[in-house]
């Protein structure tokens, strides 16, 4: 058995090799003629579009692996079936689950290895490629930037601090705007519970501003509303919703935690941070419902149907979950659930198959 045990964990281990090797080049080569002419738009050094594209192989890795599982375990099944090396297998009395069994293994190691590299990794990956693009490459001003979960711009004249932005209303939450004197000395400091984006510009609410004189607070007014000339754009601030992808599970936890403290709403980072348990489980997932479509196909699935059948079923995998994650994020569905609903789905549909073989 043992002998058997290491030869079918060699030839899965070498498919998902190749099945990964393949998907990285792939990704690679359509994401390079998506961007390319882009970045050659923005006069951009070769060796800085290079480095951009070693800092995105953790997070293309990370995104093709369950697909890569569940393609290399349909067309290990395959080979060896029409090989009739499972059908000798079988023969010598030698169980499905036996069989299986080192596939079953390798999935899960690599779902510990996603889990590892989405921690340690791609939070830093993340946010290195991301200040290629948008400094070295695209020439973007960096001025503005999360420092300790908080959103800060600087404008001439102006420092702007706020805890948090939310896309869909285009507003930010918890405001503190500070007025400087030739670059340095501050003259008056705005504090608010949010600021919202109107057709005149930005609009401070619930606003308590302090005026300085000499070091000491002059004087001290409250307003419903007050307009504030800053050239801030939501375009700009988008970009900072993506910020915990470049943010560690602990560090999403103690960012929920802070925003709950503060009085807002943290589902939408709560969803995102049990998707982090969630997805790379999607590894073993993926080869758990491999293995009972490709031991239905037999000696008559060949390549190409085990390559067309596990790109259904992965893109099928994608658009549920997102579908599901989003459902948490607005809060329709409790965000542990969300995140683990459709692993649950699709292990029941595997189940299903596993029960319906000949074994």
């Amino acid at each position: 058995m043992r002998i058997l045990t290491r030869y079918v964990a060699k030839a899965y281990a070498r498919m998902l090799l190749l099945c990964m090797g393949a998907f990285i080049a792939i990704y690679l080569v359509v994401d390079f003629m998506e961007k390319i002419a882009r970045f050659t738009r923005s006069d951009a050094h070769w060796y800085h579009i290079a480095f951009f594209f070693v800092a995105k192989t953790p997070e293309i890795v990370n995104q093709a692996v369950p697909l890569a599982v569940l393609m290399a375990t349909l067309l290990t099944l395959g080979t060896l079936s029409m090989n009739s090396e499972l059908t000798a297998m079988r023969s010598c009395g030698v169980g499905l689950g036996r069989i299986t069994a080192p596939i079953l293994v390798i999935a899960l190691l690599v779902s510990i290895l996603s889990l590892f590299i989405g921690e340690l990794v791609l939070p830093k990956s993340y946010a290195e490629r991301t200040y290629i693009q948008e400094v070295l490459i695209e020439k973007k001003s960096p001025s503005m930037y999360f420092r300790q979960h908080n959103i800060w711009h600087r404008e001439e004249g102006v420092i702007l601090r706020a805890s948090l932005f939310d896309p869909r209303s285009s507003s930010l939450k918890g405001v503190t705007l500070w007025e400087l004197k030739d670059g340095s000395e501050p003259v008056r400091r705005t504090d608010a519970e949010s600021g919202t984006l109107g057709e005149k510009g930005w609009v401070l609410n619930n606003a308590m501003v302090r005026d300085f004189r000499g070091g000491e607070v002059a004087s001290t007014k409250k307003y419903a509303q007050l307009p504030v000339p800053l050239k801030l754009k939501p375009a700009d601030l988008k970009v900072l919703g993506k910020y915990s992808d470049s943010m560690t599970i602990s560090e999403l936890r103690r960012y929920c935690d802070k925003l709950k403290a503060g009085g807002y709403d943290p589902t939408r980072y709560l969803a995102q941070m049990h998707s982090r348990f969630s997805l790379p489980f999607g590894c073993a997932i993926m080869a758990f419902l491999g293995i009972p479509f490709a031991l239905r196909g037999g000696r008559s699935s060949g390549i190409a149907v085990g390559i067309g059948l596990s790109l259904g079923i992965g893109f099928l995998y994608v658009i549920v979950n997102s579908v599901i994650i989003s459902f948490g994020q607005v809060g329709l569905l409790p965000p542990i659930v969300a995140a683990w609903a459709t692993n649950f789905i699709f292990l029941l549909v595997g189940a299903w198959l596993s029960l319906t073989l000949d074994h």
